[in-house]
């Protein structure tokens, strides 16, 4: 049953009215600001500018944050809106449970800049870290909606590249299909008071352009998965977007990946970021973290792993 934090936000979202007029980008993207603005960001978080081989962006770190380990962190909004300050709540909140700074790029969005575009950015972001002497088994890559979807695909065009992949990587409610095609977009569709099939493919169709949607750069769930680091999938039960998370899983696990799929009864999309009120959500991040250390040797798995 859902915490009483999670029933109070669940009745937020639910009573939130539509809008009469599908809101332009420009309109979508101060609504996300406005919605997020008030998320709080603990005052012992060091947030710092950074440009990571051309993408700007910004470290979050917490204090004892670790001086080995970082993750790079992929934010969610459909590849068109969302921005390294709209995460700012649960970026922090992860780094604190991760032990490690987090590197939140502004990676380029649609519908001014097309896939591959936000890949490029994330492949770049990626080389940064190594180029400032990380090593890959103590890096990670997270992201959220977009962003779990960007994860998966910035993790297969590194591979492609020949380039040595992180110890491990959390695709949060990951949008990976593109298409619209899961069956949960309608299955799921009365329950999700989030993301709903319509506004998901204007998004699609803003990121992807002249490319098809069944393109893997497009929908990575379709892209050849052999050889990715371990993963940690986490989506919510009433989410449209459930069918991307469980059919990743499944594609994952058949190519020879370990994989971890958790479906969280009763949450809705990207849960995490209301931390903050829901035990649930904090709980979430809690996980991610220890996958991480875990799989970067700084924490013994439990004995129920």
């Amino acid at each position: 049953m859902a915490s009483e934090g999670a029933k109070q936000v669940l009745e937020l979202l639910a009573s939130t009215p539509a809008p009469a007029e599908p809101p332009t980008v420009a309109q979508q993207r101060a609504n996300m600001e406005a919605a997020t603005a008030a998320f709080p960001v603990p005052e012992d978080a060091t947030i710092t500018p950074v440009t990571a081989n051309g993408v700007p962006g910004e470290w979050v770190a917490m204090p004892g944050a670790s001086e080995k380990h970082a993750v790079l962190y992929l934010h969610g909004g459909g590849y068109v809106i969302g921005s390294p300050k709209t995460h700012r709540s649960l970026t922090a909140a992860l780094a604190t449970e991760m032990g490690a700074k987090l590197l939140v790029i502004d990676y380029r969005m649609g519908p001014e800049d097309r896939c591959p575009a936000a890949i490029d950015d994330a492949v770049a972001a990626y080389e940064f870290l190594l180029a400032e002497g990380y090593d890959a088994a103590n890096l990670a890559i997270a992201g959220d909606s977009a962003g779990g979807g960007l994860t998966i695909a910035t993790l297969v065009a590194l591979r492609d590249k020949g380039v040595a992949l992180p110890a491990a990587a959390a695709p949060i409610s990951p949008w990976v299909d593109l298409t619209g095609n899961s069956p949960t977009m309608e299955t799921r569709k009365d329950v999700d008071p989030m993301v709903q099939k319509e506004g998901l493919l204007a998004m699609a169709a803003h990121y992807r352009g002249d490319l098809p949607a069944e393109d893997p750069r497009v929908s990575p769930l379709f892209a050849d998965l052999k050889g990715l680091p371990p993963l940690l999938i986490q989506v919510g039960d009433h989410e449209t977007l459930l069918g991307d998370s469980e059919e990743l899983d499944t594609r994952a696990r058949a190519a020879g990946v370990e994989t971890r799929l958790e479906i969280w009864d009763e949450m809705v999309h990207v849960f995490h970021m209301f931390h903050f009120m829901m035990p649930e959500a904090a709980e979430a991040n809690r996980r991610i973290g220890e996958f991480f250390r875990i799989k970067w040797g700084v924490e013994a798995a439990s004995a129920a792993e």
